[in-house]
């Protein structure tokens, strides 16, 4: 029989870490060689195990899920990286991927439909969830202009209009004709209702 896949598990919650335990222990090819409630040592225990895909939580405590996917794409790049998600936010899913996360799944999905995702992953296969896609395709592309765009970012910092004008670079009368602006477009009503539309449609990504 071929090398098993090595697979790390990586969820704060036991009972969901179990479910994920019995589920895929039943197929012959995976093995489970470590699980951790953290995020924090997922670098170092993938290493000391020689863990092929590690199964992440993506809304686990610990280190932020995204920066733990970077430094294993950096320092483990055999390692690849499913993440785990009971929701299908764009911004992180883009984030997620782009940081070198080569899978999406939801948590709760059928064993064998996680296992197949595995072992897609572990050939080198960027694998998304139907129905995480399916979600994804229901936002539009960014209606905001580029400078639109940053004073939105602005905005999400905190500050006021004096302060965002001086880290943008610009007059105070133009952070407003662009912040207006931007409400308009986003069917908003106030500044911080735009930045939370933007934010979650995913138009702010860096």
């Amino acid at each position: 029989m071929p090398d098993r896949i090595r697979l790390l598990l990586v969820d704060d919650q036991i009972l969901s870490r179990g479910l994920l335990r019995s589920g895929l222990e039943r197929e012959r090819d995976l093995e489970i060689v470590a699980e951790l409630n953290r995020s924090d040592d997922v670098v170092g225990a993938a290493k000391r195990h020689r863990a092929n895909v590690a199964l992440v939580d993506a809304g686990g405590p610990g280190n932020d899920s995204i920066t733990v996917t970077t430094k294993l794409r950096t320092s483990m790049p055999e390692c690849r990286v499913v993440m785990l998600t009971t929701y299908g936010r764009p911004v992180h899913m883009r984030r997620g991927l782009d940081a070198g996360a080569k899978g999406f799944a939801l948590k709760g999905s059928p064993a064998p439909q996680l296992a197949d995702a595995v072992r897609r992953v572990h050939l080198g296969l960027r694998v998304v969830d139907a129905n995480l896609a399916a979600e994804n395709l229901r936002y539009s592309e960014t209606p905001l202009n580029e400078e639109e765009t940053d004073t939105l970012r602005a905005a999400r910092d905190g500050g006021s209009v004096s302060l965002m004008a001086r880290k943008l670079d610009v007059s105070e009368r133009v952070v407003r004709t662009r912040l207006w602006s931007a409400i308009g477009k986003t069917g908003a009503r106030t500044r911080s209702d735009a930045v939370q539309v933007a934010e979650q449609n995913g138009w702010l990504l860096d």
